[in-house]
């Protein structure tokens, strides 16, 4: 696919595209979620610094993360949005609530980025009667336990298979295929060796060509390569996506825009993209 629809927009995906992350919990630790203007400042900044699209996320998912009542998502979620409607580009929205789906629709999210893949009841019809693009990600168990004791048999089989079923739901719901983007979901219920392996053979996450987004910012496996805690990451974020990138990724979901628009820069000059 050389093209995703979304929403308004369509996205030229000859290149890799930055999606500049806009935490809007409480628990953020770099504080883009404290208060509205702040929230607003960060996302502005990420546009700035390069950023293609915005992924807003109300609601922790982080491991070990409690569920946040959907009123609370809510709130915290729809004046940022309103905020952003002429932002000038597509605004992503990370839940798997199909009434948070529905509210962000209406609010101008051109994006539903569902760790869920659209498999919570209502998901699928809440993205088929819109325009909006779907990112299809994989998790083993939920936030609340995904990390207390992942197991695969053939971790990239078995992420592969997950993702081709939820391909042909989204289907079979009305959702095309060049609105469909897919994550295997880095950290989201796997060991490091189950990531390193995932990244190791991204291309096969490319099921018929369609576009892959590699979230691997800050992630936990890269603090027990490097030792680092989470707010020291940033090499090693941009190392993560821009081999993520060489093996395929066509949208790396950041918190570090600059710096992986950079990395970015001197890999297409001399690969002579």
């Amino acid at each position: 696919m050389s093209r995703l629809d979304c929403g308004k927009f369509s996205l030229d995906l000859d290149r890799p595209l930055i999606m500049g992350i806009v935490n809007l919990t409480p628990d953020s630790f770099s504080g883009d979620g404290v208060g509205a203007e702040r929230a607003l400042a960060h996302a502005h900044a990420q546009i700035a610094a390069g950023a293609d699209l915005l992924d807003l996320g109300a609601e922790s998912t982080r491991p070990g993360a409690q569920p946040t009542p959907l009123d609370e998502e809510l709130r915290r979620l729809l004046p940022i949005l309103d905020g952003l409607r002429d932002c000038g580009v597509p605004v992503s929205i990370d839940t798997y609530k199909p009434e948070v789906m529905r509210a962000a629709i209406a609010a101008g999210a051109a994006m539903i980025n569902d760790i869920c893949g659209l498999g919570q009841p209502g998901a699928l019809a809440a993205v088929a009667d819109s325009d909006c693009a779907v990112c299809l990600m994989h998790m083993q168990g939920e936030p609340l336990n995904m990390q207390l004791q992942p197991n695969y048999g053939d971790v990239v089989g078995e992420v592969r298979a997950f993702l081709e079923e939820r391909l042909r739901a989204a289907e079979a719901a009305g959702i095309a295929r060049s609105r469909v983007v897919l994550d295997p979901g880095f950290g989201f219920g796997k060991t490091l060796a189950d990531n390193l392996a995932l990244l190791r053979r991204l291309p096969e996450m490319a099921i018929d060509g369609l576009p892959v987004l590699a979230g691997l910012s800050r992630k936990s496996m890269l603090g027990a390569i490097t030792g680092q805690p989470v707010a020291s990451r940033q090499p090693a974020s941009v190392a993560a996506a821009l081999l993520a990138a060489q093996r395929g990724a066509r949208i790396l979901r950041v918190h570090d825009v600059a710096a992986t628009r950079d990395a970015l820069a001197v890999w297409q000059a001399v690969a002579g993209d």
